[in-house]
Parts: structure tokens; sequence; C-alpha cells
């Protein structure tokens, strides 16, 4: 019995050794044959079974295949499928052909990647050649006029400036309305930390060159799987990794100039004294006053002669310039890939005193340790150093200066700034103060990816973000600030560490020949702790002894704490059938430490569907049809960017006779809850001529229920106002892009891509009434942040007074129109809107032999902007400010027909906020040219190149518009705060833009 088993035991061993030697493993990598760039989630079966495995991210894969297998079958939406014969082969590498009946693209999602063609969401990609040879230093100036449905507004044309992006309007009256940005599966910290009311652009620090492609979630289904930040779209940046191949080095140097978009007229020494003049005897007052008050402003000059004639405008702009230079290595081979980069930026503003100086490094490695095991990392460091400016509601800050008098020199005999001027002269501060902000980011992740099925991928990701920013300011004896109180420093330091852990499975297979599944599924867990610190001092012993060890006193300090985290759940499927019929289910549970304890976690699903028609029978021999796909979504995301401790019960510090105590601050609310926003999206996507027509065509309705508002409270609770989620507001649009390959020959190429896109903002549920902010309102029915002020009426012809459109209810309901000197007689109405009604961008490529041309115009229409500055610049001689030279059409006498009210010195002729300073600011600009030429091959091949390239690249160059103030996107940036979204639209000695010239050269070995 002893020796049968061992007989079974040797058969037994013998048949699985050769069952094992049946099997062998087939490893390789698929690639596309148009550009050679890997492709994920391609599916490879053994022909004629349900054996099968999908290719990872960078295009590899390993199936274990019997000896009986003798064809591979590779399949990928958007290409043409292709059967390989195994032969005796143990690396089979393959590239597929596009199938021109398809879209081509690959799109980073959220925790995953997903063919264009597959694609059931809206998403709008931006990649890296859209982003190069740009010269500014936000990355997010590169959506304008490109994107559908993206919105962007530079605040104004200081080199910091704070940089709005809207995602299909605003889902907010008082959180943030800025999308989620995510850099390489980080969410990172997008906030303003600047202590002046000036917002400065916290993504500044992110170098534009070492983004590989930028993808926008705009629609629920894709931006759900991000749950209760998803309401404002979902930016998520890629960086540039290394490919296998030869190492290459890439150099980009490039250097320009740049000047204000536009300048304003403004009356000289001669059209000053005369309006002056003018404006005193209309009021009674006597020449020897008006004599007396410009001897003043002159000082020692002689303003009679013309001694001085001060151009205050042209000491505020300069010639400013900026420079680049980057520098990468990237390389590797089938196991290890790497990227290193190194930038460097010097940007001098077009504002005097305004500079900014950013250095920044970045390591990317990817290293497969096996078929199966695969881990990546990624290092950013960088820092920013802007010397910056008072915000634009400061006499400090330069334009201000536009409003002094052109009798008053500038400078005194003996060149230091003159201090007897009309207001505070801006080139004191320039000269005896600093205010310098440094920003300091750095940003690294960790991924690691485990085939634990031949179906099914493990992966993990962890994430770091450090953003410290710190602001240094010193005004000497001789500044406004300073000279009371022997010079005055400020210091302040904020420090964001942002923690984020992914863990999710990706799973995906050929169920069946027409059946195809994904399935992703896993969770995250973010924590962010930000320290805030400052300290105020005076008395210095010198002006040159700026730190506040040397200041006599520290008048003030502070510093504070705060933190929040977030526990959230996720899943996603994908499931194809027959090629054409795609289905997509998303949803994210997500918990928060900023809500009440009653509404901590919060639900986000999401659903879309789409269908290939094109793949249709009936529609395969529709003559010149490339591609048609119908798609709709349908999801709910939240708005989560509100304060950390708003649903708490809080308690603030109180001295009381020297002694510390504690007194109650904010009531809390154990109901208060995200923002939740509902979004429906239909869309179609087209291709004719095999595409060489292809588009989209999107409706988009968003509806935003349980915003947080503020309610107000009996005075005798103790507390003015409550949090609480009440209110509602909806935006709804078209979004139309249209591609087109115009000619396409061996040395000419032209291609046009044209976008536009509405959005209609309505405040829809506003318990409470009315929220009034200076000239804006928010009110049911009406666009949020609409401007709210009386209308102006023009000028009586018969005596020059200003009039006023009464717009006041008769007792039969009829409105009364009819004008009115007595401003006070006026009603209030609603008179425009902050937001564009639509806006839209052409962009134009050509290739000729060597030479590249692009350009792009960027259209915005249907939005206003309130000047707010307009009652001291065009005032009818109401105070000593200078004047706009539209004073000169001024009324004169009885009969003349005008709208710029008679000169009255101190009389208040026409000054009162009224649709007067109100104008529409729609524009048309060529945002961006770029003229390029590639050296021939057989030139820098003699000097060791393995390409190429000059350039010259311009940015704002033209602007067609009816505004007549400095710029139709500048406005006041001391109301530019991501949660500010009712005072919105006004101007207040706004920089305009930046135009620039830039020439430069892409360098390869």
């Amino acid at each position: 019995m002893k020796k049968l088993l061992f007989v079974f035991f040797v058969l037994g061993c013998f048949s699985v050794n050769s069952a094992l030697a049946q099997n062998r493993m087939i490893t390789g990598k698929v690639t596309a044959s148009d550009d050679g760039s890997p492709l994920p989630q391609v599916s490879i079966n053994i022909k004629g079974t349900q054996i099968g495995v999908p290719s990872d991210l960078d295009g590899n894969y390993s199936i274990e295949v019997p000896s009986s297998a003798t064809v591979l079958v590779y399949r990928f939406l958007g290409y043409i499928t292709k059967e390989i014969t195994i032969g005796n082969q143990t690396n089979i590498n393959v590239t597929l052909d596009p199938d021109i009946t398809a879209l081509q693209e690959v799109l980073v999602v959220g925790f995953g990647t997903q063919s264009k063609r597959n694609l059931t969401d809206n998403i709008a990609k931006l990649d890296a050649k859209q982003l190069k040879d740009l010269p500014t230093a936000g990355f997010q100036n590169a959506f304008a006029g490109q994107t559908a449905g993206v919105s962007i507004q530079q605040t104004n044309g200081k080199v910091d400036g704070a940089t709005r992006v809207r995602v299909r309007g605003v889902s907010s009256i008082s959180s943030s309305t800025e999308p989620l940005y995510v850099v390489d599966g980080v969410p990172i910290t997008n906030n303003n930390e600047s202590t002046n009311g000036a917002a400065v652009n916290p993504l500044l620090s992110i170098n534009p060159n070492d983004i590989q492609s930028v993808q926008v979630l705009k629609d629920a289904s894709s931006a759900a799987i991000y749950g209760a930040r998803g309401s404002n779209g979902v930016i998520l940046i890629t960086t540039k990794r290394g490919e296998s191949g030869r190492a290459k080095i890439t150099l980009n140097l490039s250097s320009g100039i740049s000047r204000e978009t536009n300048r304003r007229d403004w009356l000289n020494r001669a059209q000053y004294i005369e309006l002056f003049r003018e404006a005193n005897a209309n009021s009674g007052g006597s020449n020897a006053s008006i004599e007396a008050d410009f001897d003043f402003l002159a000082g020692n000059s002689d303003w009679r002669t013309g001694e001085v004639d001060t151009d205050w405008q042209d000491l505020v702009f300069v010639d400013g310039y900026n420079r680049n230079s980057d520098l990468s290595i990237s390389g590797g081979d089938d196991n290890t890939r790497f990227f290193f980069s190194g930038g460097y930026t010097d940007i001098r503003g077009i504002i005097r005193g305004n500079d900014l100086e950013r250095i920044s490094s970045r390591m990317n490695i990817d290293h497969k340790f096996s078929d199966r095991l695969s881990v990546g990392m990624g290092l950013s460091i960088s820092k920013s150093s802007i010397d910056r400016l008072s915000n634009d509601n400061a006499f400090a800050t330069p334009l201000q200066a536009i409003a002094q008098s052109p009798l008053s020199p500038a400078y005194n005999a003996d060149g230091t700034p003159n201090p007897n001027t009309l207001y505070y002269n801006f080139l004191i501060e320039d000269e005896d103060a600093n205010y310098l902000t440094s920003v300091w980011r750095t940003l690294a992740n960790v991924n690691l990816k485990y085939r634990v099925l031949p179906s099914l991928d493990f992966v993990s990701e962890a994430g770091y973000d450090l953003f410290s920013q710190s602001e240094d300011r010193f005004w000497g004896r001789a500044t406004e600030t300073g000279q009371s109180v022997g010079g005055q420093g400020f210091v302040s330091s904020v420090r964001t560490e942002n923690l984020n852990l992914n863990n999710y499975l990706n799973y995906g297979k050929d169920l069946a020949a027409d059946h195809y599944l994904e399935l992703t599924a896993g969770f995250n867990y973010q924590t962010s702790t930000r320290k805030y610190q400052d300290a105020t001092g005076v008395n210095f012993a010198s002006d040159d002894l700026q730190t506040l060890a040397s200041a006599g006193t520290i008048t003030a300090a502070t510093s504070n704490l705060t933190e929040f985290a977030f526990l959230s759940y996720f899943g996603r499927a994908n499931y194809t059938f027959r090629d054409k019929y795609l289905v997509k289910l998303s949803a994210r549970y997500d918990g928060s430490s900023r809500f009440g304890a009653n509404n901590r976690y919060g639900f986000f699903p999401a659903a879309s569907v789409g269908w290939i028609a094109s793949q249709e029978d009936f529609l395969s021999n529709v003559k010149n049809l490339s591609f048609l796909k119908l798609r709709a979504s349908y999801g709910e995301t939240g708005n989560a960017e509100i304060g950390n401790f708003a649903s708490l019960g809080l308690f603030g510090t109180e001295a009381y006779r020297g002694e510390p105590g504690l007194k109650p601050t904010q009531l809390g609310n154990e109901d208060l809850k995200w923002e939740r926003t509902n979004q429906l999206d239909i869309g179609v996507e087209f291709g004719f001529l095999e595409n060489r027509i292809s588009g989209e065509i999107d409706y988009y309705s968003k509806e935003t229920n349980d915003l947080l508002l503020a309610q107000p409270l009996p005075s005798n609770s103790g507390f003015t106002s409550i949090l609480k989620n009440v209110g509602s507001l909806t935006n709804k649009g078209f979004e139309f892009l249209l591609n087109t390959k115009n000619i396409n020959t061996t040395n000419f190429s032209w291609g046009t891509s044209l976008n536009f896109f509405t959005n209609k903002n309505e405040v829809t549920r506003l318990p409470g009434g009315d929220i009034i902010s200076g000239r804006n309102i928010v009110r049911e029915g009406e666009s949020l942040a609409s401007f709210y002020i009386v209308e102006f009426g023009g000028v009586d012809p018969a005596n020059g007074d200003a009039l006023f459109v009464k717009n006041t209810e008769n007792p039969d309901g009829t409105i009364d129109r009819s004008t009115t000197n007595n401003f006070s007689e006026a009603s209030r109405i609603i008179a425009g809107q902050a937001f564009p009604k639509w806006e839209g961008g052409i962009t134009n490529s050509f290739t000729y032999n060597n030479f590249d041309f692009m350009f792009t115009f960027q259209l915005v229409n249907g939005h206003s902007i309130y000047n707010s500055g307009g009652r001291f610049q065009e005032a009818s001689g109401d105070f000593y400010d200078n004047q706009d030279v539209n004073e000169l059409n001024r009324w004169q006498n009885p009969g003349d027909i005008t709208n710029v009210p008679q000169a009255r010195l101190f009389g208040g002729n026409g000054t009162q906020h009224s649709t007067r300073y109100l104008q529409e600011a729609s524009y048309v600009r060529l945002r961006t040219v770029t003229l390029g030429y590639n050296v021939p091959q057989s030139v820098i091949d003699k000097i060791g190149m393995s390409r190429a390239r000059v350039y010259f690249s311009g940015f704002n160059l033209l602007t067609f518009t009816d505004y007549t103030g400095y710029d139709p996107e500048s406005t006041a940036d001391f109301n530019s705060g991501f949660t500010n979204n009712i005072a919105l639209g006004q101007a207040f000695y706004s920089a305009p833009q930046a135009k620039t010239y830039t020439f430069g050269i892409n360098i390869e070995f």
C-alpha cells in the first residue's frame, strides 16, 4: 500500500510539472502608432477564451498563456483591434492604429484614465503645447479663450494678482467658487493668505513648464467622485514624467518686455486750471481763493508760467520685463523612468515697485520592480518672492497717483519725493517702504501599484502639500504710516500642511465578447493644519534696521491654529456593451469636520449614459459621418469651502481690568451641512469627413440648494446672526466646441478651434430678503451680485444740473420715471450684472515647412463694471482730483446737450453713485499669439542637438472694447478674495492688464 501511494505521488508531481511546463508568461507594452504614447487599460485576451488582462497606466502587460493558445487579441476603444500570433514569443510589443471613426484622446479622470471616445462625462483638456511659451506667471491664464464653460478673470495687472476661475458659473453666495485643484492625485491648498486685502494667486508657485496636461471636470458625473468639493468643478493637473528611451535634455530660454494694455487721458496743466477756475466761479468762489489753492498745489513752483506739468500716470507705469529659464532631463528604460527639471522666472511688473521672482524644481521617478509591482514618486519645491503694493483702496498704491494735480511737482529740487501734494505721494512709499511676500511650496507624492489579479490592481497614493507664506512690511519715517510712530514694521507667517491618502482598487475586464466592465472603489483621508502668526512694532532706531528686533515697542501680536479633516469612500463603475452603449455610475460618501454633528456625512451620487450612434448599422453608410455620440449625466456634488469651525459655538478672549477672560463670539449650529449642487448635462459629440470636423454641444443646468448664509437674530439673543443652510440659485447654459482641420498637406496645415458658452445665473430662493453690499444686490429672480444703483438721467440743458430717474411706484402701480436733480428722490434699480452672459474663443494654428503660427482671440460679452473711482475721476470739478478729459465735454451754456454736468467746486453735481459710472465691459482680446521656427535637422545635427526652435510670443496684444476705463478685465483687488461673491464687478484705481512681447528658444539634446 505504501509503495502504491508513493507511485501515485510521483505520478502526481510529474503531472503538475507537465502542466506547469505547458504554460508560459508573455509580457509586452501597447502603444499608439501615431505618437508612440502608452495605452492604458487595453484589453489583452487569449482568442476564443475569457482569459485576459488589461494593460497598466504605462501600457505594460503580462499574461500567462497555455501551450494551446495561438493568438492574442488587443482591443482598445478608439483604436483598431489587432490579433497577434504568439508562436515562440515571450515578449510582444504591440502598436495599435487609431480608428478614424473614433475620438482618440486618453483623459485623466478621478483615480484613473479613460478614452475620450468612451467618456460619458463632460471633461475639457489642455495639453503641454497649449501651456508652453506662455509669458505669464500663472498657468490659469492658459484657459482664457481655450475652454468652453471655464471663465478666467485676472483681477488686474499686478504680477501677483489673484486669478478667478469659474467653471459653469457661480454656485455659492458666501463660500468659495474656486474649483478644487488636484496635482498628481493630491488636492492642494488654494487659499488666499494675503493680509493687505488684495488676494495673491496661491498657484503662482506651480511652474507651467512642469505641467503635462490639465483636465477640467465640469459636469456632476465627472466631479462627483470628489463629492463634497466638486460643485465648483475639479481641475486635475498631471506633471511631466520620463519616457523610455534615450535620455533627453531640454532647455527653454525666453526674455520679453511688457507694457500696460491701456492708458487713460487726464487733464494737463492748462486744462486743469481752466476747469477749476470755471468750477470755482460756478460755485461763487473768488478768483483769489482759487489762485491760493493753485499756489498750495504748486508748492515752490510757479503754476502761472507752466513750470510744472506733471504726468503722474507716466510715473506709475514702467517698462516691464520677463525672463524665463527652464531645464529638464528625462529618460529611462522599460523598468525605470525619470524626469528632473529646474526653472527660474523673473518678472518686473508694469507698475512701479511690483516684481516677482520664482525658483522651482521637480523630480518625478517611476520604477517597475516586477510585472506586478510598480512605484512612483514626485517632489517639487518652489520659492516665489514678490515685491508687492498696497491694495487699490490706498493712496500708497501707485495708480491712485492719477488723482494728484498736474500742478504739483513729483520731486523736490534735491530729487526726493515731494511730500506736499494733494494726496500722499506714492513715490515716498516706493523709496522708503518695503513690502515683500515670500511663498514656499513643497508638493510630494508617492504611489504604489500592485497587480493583485490579472484584471485587478491595487493603488495606494500618499501626498503632502506644504504651503508657507511670509509677509514683511516696513514703513520708514518719511511714509504716511511711519512718520508719526518713528517707523512701523509688520511681519506675518502662515504655514498650511496638507496630508492626503488614497487607497483604491481598479478592475477592468471583458466579461464576454460584447461586454466590458471597469470598477473603481476606495477611500480617501485628508487632514490639513494651518498655523498663522503676526506682529507689529513701532519706533525704530533707524530706517535701515527693519526687523522687529529693532522696534522700540511691539504694539500687537497674534497667532492662531486651525485644522480640518475629510474621510471619504468612493466608487465608480463603467460598463460598455457592444463598443457603443455606455453606462457609468459613481458615488462618494464624504465626512468632514467642518460641518455640524447632525450632518457630518454626505452622499454624492451621479450617473451618466452614452450611445455611440455612429456604430449602428443604420448609420454606417451615412456619407462623411465619422463619429456621433449622445450622452447625458445627472448627479450631485457639494461645496465644503467654509470656515473650519462654522458649525460650532465659539468663544473668544476679552480682557477686563487687565485680566484675561472669555466671551461667546459665535452661535453653534449642529445641523449645518454642505451646499448641494444637482447638475444635469446633455451633450452630443460629432465628427465628419474622417474627423476633419469634430465638436461637442452641451446643455447644462445646475441647481444649488442649502446655501450657507448668515441669518439675522433678535438682539436679545446676544448674537447678531447664525449661519444656516438656506436659499438656492441656478446656473444654466450652452457650450459649443468645434475643431476643424481646414488644410493638411505635406508642407502646410491649418486648424481651427472655436468654443462658445453661455451662462445664466439666477437666485431662486432667498429667505430673509435682499442682501445689499454697496452697489451690488442679491435678490430673488436676479443674477447674483447684480448692480443696484440709481439711474443717471443725464444733464438738464437749461442749467447743467445732473438728473436722476425717480423710478418710484405710483399709487396706481405704474412707475414714475421722471427725472429730478434731487438724488434722494430717486430709487435704486437693477442696472446690470457682474458676470458675462456669454464667452468664447477662437484659436487658429498654422504650420508651413519649418514655421508654426498660432493665435487665440478671447470674447467676453454681457457684463458691466462699476467704476467706484469715477465719482473722483469724472466729478465735474467737485474737488481738486485731476479729471478725465471727458470733463472737457461739460455743460457750460444753456442749451448744451451733454452727459457731463456743469463743473461746480464742492458742488457734488452728479457725483453720487449712479449708472453714470456703470459701463458695459464686453471685449474681444488677442489673448495669445506665437510664431515659431524649427531649425532644420541638417543644421542642428552638426552641433549635436536633436531639436531647436526659436519663437516669438505675445500676450494681451490687442483689445477691442467700448469700455472707457483702464481695462475691461480689471477690477478692484480689495474685493478679490475667493469667497466674496457679492461685491463684484467694481473698479477702483485698478491697474490694466499687461501686454507682453517675448522671444525665446527651445533646445533639445
